[in-house]
């Protein structure tokens, strides 16, 4: 493939529900402009974009993926993008490095949430974007009612540019507005007609609409048009172009990514209305040291270099991948370059211009183009790579926290000794994967975006690095803490000939506020207590408060001093205190009053407005507190909660569930608060239960 200037070059997310078609509609784009000589199929597991083993047998995508094209003149940097919720991180790295995003979504008349989660994230990267209506050869195919939804949810912005010719089963091609002409057949093999006598009416009234549109989009030829002329094809273009680059118009498209009809002319429009990297250069807030807040970077090949890496993938051969989208600048084979967010120097051993799975060797990468390096030391998702004296650096990617746990464990020794680096590896790759230990619940925890996220890389330890992990459900991190003070005596006193042990300590025990933690207080005067035991006291009540002082949970928000004691010249040793201070917290515990504190986290909830009463009154059973409600312009509303996170295990489900897969939420820890009396007394019983038969 030549090397293409950065107006000609075009950089296109794929985006939608799981399911509506765009790994089709991408084979289909590939073949049609001959860059493949066959249609790969999703369910036959042989398409460019989906060749992950797992990606094949579970046919769906699970990464996105990069498969250029030549067009008209044009690079186009197509970017198959998954399009189920639990993938969404997908979704915010691509937007971070392509001009304009392709909607597809199936004719019906409801919109699924994937199409909804892709167009809030366009509109929040400020990127052009037009629909691609697809299965109109379906029986069920309803394009009408599909733009009323889409009128009645984004406004008159979005404008058909071309009508079906035939419904349902009876779809045959397209009725090109534009230029009215009728693109019949499919991929290579399209027929261009003239527009038959009974579509001439409906023809003339949306390319009117379609004319009012463009016409919007440029002032001169608004002025044009209000005078009485009608605009030429190539003014409606350029009108559609100004349009959608500000996001005033969305242009409608139709086709069908089962036969490929309409296809061709999507290339097309792929050209002629969505933008370049020249049209529409990146704003960004952080530069360099002596740059300005707000510098314009623009698609420069000779100016200061600045590549973004958006997705690294781990491959078999070749080893690490760091997929970079040149912003500035050029980026060539043997360069040695500064990565500026991690301050350490890389060389660029290999080069490529990526193809699905397969990699294309390339000697540079100019401004405006998407490429992948290989074998890079120290550079992950979200670094820069610039030069030592620009040291540009761009803002990291802003991922959505994880909504939902699991706890692993190794299945045997061997797989204990392989799970550190896989997990590494699968993190490197994953950005909304999260993996921590739990020090409350000695679990080690796996938090990412839904249950089918989670069941993905569960599959990958396995069939990639061979480690098989067995799964349990995540433990709610309760503490433990006291209301009120108490003094007492921790005696610890062991004779068993010759030397014995004697400890003998008294504590004054008060809680602090919320968030307090611990704090310990030497407070003996006289030598009482001689000072070199007084640590061993504090380490004593350090770890007994580790061991809860109820239910076995982790003490917290205490302050504790010693104030008095006794010692014996010969039986006193360290071990003695340490044990009379952990025997004195738990007698000053008891007479405190303990209590169970779990954790509370902040929730904000976006539902369809005919969901928020099933999801408030779900949120209430889960012991939640309302704390406000945001209705949306678009027929949403935003609910704050504050809710416990013994009740959220499964939220993430139930709320699919609740809203039909149309509700998404986001939740961060907030503070702890007492657990209700009933569920502390369960939890007192289950820890006795559990200590009782040694578990």
């Amino acid at each position: 493939m030549k090397a293409y200037r950065a107006e000609n070059i075009r950089n296109v997310a794929i985006v939608g529900h799981g399911g509506s078609g765009k790994t089709m509609l991408v084979e289909h784009m590939l073949y049609t402009a001959g860059a493949t000589d066959r249609v790969g199929n999703v369910d036959a597991g042989n398409t460019q974009s989906d060749f992950d083993p797992l990606e094949i047998r579970k046919k769906i995508s699970l990464g996105a993926s990069v498969l250029p094209i030549e067009w008209h003149g044009c690079k186009v940097n197509l970017i198959d993008v998954p399009g189920y919720p639990d993938f969404i991180g997908e979704l915010h790295s691509i937007a971070r490095v392509v001009e304009s995003m392709i909607l597809v979504c199936e004719a019906k008349r409801d919109l699924d949430v994937g199409f909804e989660l892709a167009w809030d994230i366009a509109e929040e990267h400020g990127l052009a974007r037009c629909i691609f209506v697809n299965k109109l050869e379906r029986d069920n195919a309803d394009f009408e009612g599909l733009m009323e939804t889409l009128h009645a949810r984004y406004g008159r912005k979005v404008v058909s540019t071309q009508i079906p010719i035939g419904h349902q089963a009876a779809f045959s091609g397209v009725l090109d507005l534009l230029n009215m002409n009728v693109y019949k057949g499919k991929d290579r093999g399209v027929e261009i007609e003239e527009v038959p006598t009974g579509y001439s009416a409906e023809a003339a009234e949306r390319r009117e609409k379609m004319m009012d549109a463009a016409a919007e989009g440029d002032d001169d030829l608004a002025l044009k048009y209000l005078e009485g002329s009608e605009l030429s094809p190539e003014e409606i273009e350029h009108g559609l172009l100004v349009g959608v680059e500000t996001g005033r118009v969305v242009p409608v498209l139709l086709g069908s990514a089962l036969t490929g009809v309409g296809v061709a002319p999507l290339l097309d429009r792929i050209c002629g209305e969505l933008p370049s990297p020249v049209d529409v250069p990146k704003v960004y807030d952080r530069m360099s040291a002596h740059a300005e807040d707000g510098h314009l970077l623009s698609p420069d090949p000779d100016g200061p270099l600045a590549a973004f890496v958006f997705k690294t993938t781990a491959d078999p051969f070749v080893g690490k991948i760091n997929y970079v989208r040149v912003f500035s600048g050029t980026l060539r084979v043997d360069d040695h370059v500064l990565n500026v967010n991690r301050e350490s120097e890389e060389r660029v051993h290999n080069l490529f211009v990526p193809h699905g799975k397969v990699q294309e060797v390339a000697a540079m990468l100019v401004a405006g183009d998407i490429g992948a390096i290989a074998k890079l030391a120290n550079t992950h998702t979200g670094d820069t790579l610039s030069s030592n004296r620009e040291r540009i650096m761009l803002p990291p990617i802003d991922y959505p926290q994880p909504i939902y746990r699991i706890a692993i464990s190794p299945a045997t020794k061997v797989d204990e000794d392989k799970l550190g680096n896989a997990l590494s590896r699968l993190l490197e790759e994953d950005s909304t994967l999260h993996h921590y230990r739990e020090p409350a619940t000695h679990q080690e925890i796996l938090a990412g975006m839904g249950d089918i996220h989670l069941d993905t890389v569960i599959e990958k330890l396995k069939a990639k690095f061979g480690v098989t992990v067995r799964v349990e459900e995540a433990k709610v991190p309760y503490r433990e803490t006291v209301k009120s003070q108490s003094k007492a005596q921790g005696r610890h006193k062991r004779q068993t000939g010759g030397k014995g042990q004697f400890g003998d300590c008294w504590i004054e025990l008060e809680p602090l506020e919320r968030g307090g933690g611990f704090q310990f207080e030497n407070r003996v005067v006289g030598g009482a207590i001689p000072k070199n035991f007084i640590p061993a006291i504090e380490k004593g009540i350090r770890e007994a408060m580790d061991h809860g002082l109820v239910a076995g949970f982790p003490a917290t928000d205490l302050k504790i001093s010693v104030y008095d004691g006794s010692y014996h010249d010969v039986d006193s040793n360290e071990m003695a205190f340490k044990t009379a201070g952990a025997l004195a917290l738990r007698a000053a515990a008891e007479l405190a009053q303990p209590v169970i504190l779990e954790p509370i986290l902040n929730v904000e909830v976006d539902v369809p407005d005919d969901c928020v009463g099933d999801v408030v009154g779900d949120l209430n059973g889960r012991r939640g507190r309302l704390q406000g409600m945001e209705p949306s312009s678009i027929g949403r509303t935003t609910i704050f909660a504050t809710v416990p996170m013994a009740t959220m295990t499964r939220y993430a489900l139930d709320l699919r569930s609740l809203t039909k897969g149309r509700g998404r939420f986001s939740q961060t820890e907030s503070h702890y608060d007492e657990v209700p009396y009933q569920e502390q007394q369960e939890l007192v019983v289950e820890f006795a239960r559990h200590r009782t038969s040694g578990d």
